[in-house]
C-alpha cells in the first residue's frame, strides 16, 4: 500500500511474510498464492506491499538463479504484489517447532551473515517496483548480549557498507539495511544502536525501529527518536507491532492471564521499569512462575499482539505507543521513514482460542491490522494512493 505525505513524498505500507512458515523458494510462491494475494483482495486493493522474508535456502536459489529471481518478480506482479523491503532477521527456521535463541544465530560476528545480507541486497534491487529506487533490509541487532566481542561484528558492517556501494554502483539503486533494536541483544534499545552505527558512519547503514521491542524496552518515542535525528542515525525502517502489557502483574488473575501466552516457540523477553531501572527476564515464563521480575510496576513482554484486538482484560497492548511512534515516524513536516511494515509473526502462538482456525481467518486478521495501520496514516494526513 502507498500513501502521499503531504511533503510529497510516498510512504510504502507492507506486511511481513515471516507470519507465514517457509523456508524454499516454492515455499515462498505458495505463500504469495495462498496468503498474500488473498489478504490483498480482502482489502479490495489492486496493489499491496509485502515485506519478505526470504530464508537462506530460498536467498541461496535466488542468488544462484536468475531465471529463478526473474520468475519470482513476474509472480510478485501477476499477483499484484510489490516489495521494497525484505525481513532480513531471521536467517532460517522461523517456522520450526521451536525457534527461541535460535533467531539470533548466525549473528554478525559469522561470515554467513554477511553473505546472506549482501545477498539480499543484490535480490531485492531485482525485485524493487520499476518506479521505486530504494530498497530496505532490517536485520538482527549485532548479537545476542552474551557475544564476548562486538568487534567482528561491526567489521562485518563496515563491509556491509562497502558491499552497498558496490550494489547502487552496479544496480542504480539503493538497498539500506537496519539494525533492528531487540530486548536482550547486545543492541537492545535505540539508544544502544547510536555508538555502533556513528562509529561505523555509513549512510547505508541504520536502524529498524520495532513499536513493540520500543514498547517493551518502556523507551519514549519522542526521547528515542529525537536521539537517533541528534546523532544522524536514518530511521531506515519501522515495523508497527504491539506487546504486551500487564498493568498490575501482583495481581493472581494477571498472572493466570499471562501464563497462557508463554509458549514454547518464540522467546517472549518480558521487562519492568524500577526505580532503580529497566529489570527482565529473557522468557515470559521465567516471569510468570516466580519473582524472578520485581511486580510494582507494570510488566511488558516481547509478544507481537495483534493490532487491531488487544487481549482481553485484565492484559491489554502497547498500541498507544505505536500510535506516538508512528505520529512522529510520518506524522511530521517530513516522514523519518517511508519504509512502514506491519510485523504480527505470532498469530499460531496466541494462546489456542485467540488463533486462526483457518487460512480465511488468518487473511482476515492480517487485513484487519492493515486497515488499522491505514486508518492511522490517513488520520495523520497521507494519502491513500491506488
Amino acid at each position: 500500500m502507498r500513501f502521499r505525505h503531504p511533503d510529497g513524498s510516498t510512504v510504502h505500507l507492507a506486511y511481513c511474510t515471516n507470519v507465514h512458515p517457509a523456508e524454499t523458494l516454492d515455499g515462498v510462491l505458495a505463500q504469495l498464492r495462498d496468503h498474500c494475494e488473498p489478504v490483498r483482495r480482502r482489502l479490495g486493493r489492486d496493489r499491496l506491499g509485502i515485506g519478505l522474508w526470504l530464508a537462506q535456502d530460498a536467498a541461496a536459489t535466488l542468488a544462484a538463479d536468475p531465471a529463478a529471481l526473474r520468475g519470482l518478480r513476474d509472480a510478485l506482479d501477476r499477483r499484484g504484489l510489490e516489495v521494497v523491503t525484505l525481513n532480513g532477521f531471521p536467517y532460517e527456521g522461523f517456522g520450526a517447532e521451536e525457534v527461541k535463541y535460535r533467531v539470533y544465530r548466525p549473528d554478525w560476528a559469522d561470515p554467513q551473515r554477511l553473505e546472506y545480507t549482501t545477498a539480499l541486497a543484490r535480490i531485492l534491487t531485482v525485485l524493487l517496483p520499476d518506479d521505486v529506487t530504494e530498497g530496505s533490509i532490517s536485520t538482527l541487532p549485532l548479537a545476542w548480549r552474551t557475544t564476548p566481542d562486538i568487534r567482528p561484528a561491526l567489521d562485518a558492517l563496515r563491509r556491509l557498507g562497502e558491499r552497498l556501494d558496490a550494489v547502487a554502483e552496479l544496480t542504480g539503486r539503493t538497498v539500506r539495511v537496519a539494525v533492528e533494536p531487540e530486548p536482550g541483544c547486545v543492541v537492545e534499545t535505540t539508544g544502544d544502536a547510536l555508538a555502533p552505527l556513528t562509529a561505523i558512519g555509513h549512510p547505508r547503514l541504520g536502524v529498524c525501529v520495532d513499536t513493540c521491542h520500543l514498547a517493551t524496552s518502556f523507551e519514549d518515542p519522542d526521547t528515542a527518536l529525537d536521539a537517533l535525528t541528534a546523532a544522524g542515525v536514518p530511521v531506515v525502517k519501522a515495523q508497527l507491532s504491539a506487546a504486551l502489557h500487564a498493568e498490575h502483574p501482583h495481581l493472581p488473575e494477571v498472572r493466570e492471564a499471562l501464563a497462557a501466552f508463554a509458549e514454547p516457540r518464540f522467546l517472549h523477553q518480558t521487562r519492568t521499569l524500577t526505580a532503580a531501572g529497566l529489570r527482565g527476564t529473557d522468557d515470559l515464563d521465567e516471569a510468570v512462575t516466580g519473582d524472578a521480575l520485581p511486580d510494582g510496576a507494570p510488566w511488558r513482554a516481547h509478544f507481537h499482539v495483534p493490532l487491531h484486538a488487544a487481549p482481553a482484560p485484565p492484559l491489554t497492548s502497547t498500541l498507544p505507543v505505536l500510535k506516538s511512534a508512528l505520529a512522529r515516524l510520518a506524522g511530521g513536516p517530513h516522514p523519518l521513514t517511508r519504509h512502514l511494515e506491519v510485523e504480527t509473526y505470532t498469530w499460531q502462538a496466541l494462546p489456542p482460542e485467540l488463533r486462526p482456525r483457518t487460512r480465511d481467518r488468518l487473511v482476515d486478521g492480517i487485513a484487519a491490522e492493515l486497515t488499522l495501520a491505514r486508518d492511522l496514516l490517513t488520520d495523520l494526513g497521507l494519502k491513500e494512493l491506488p
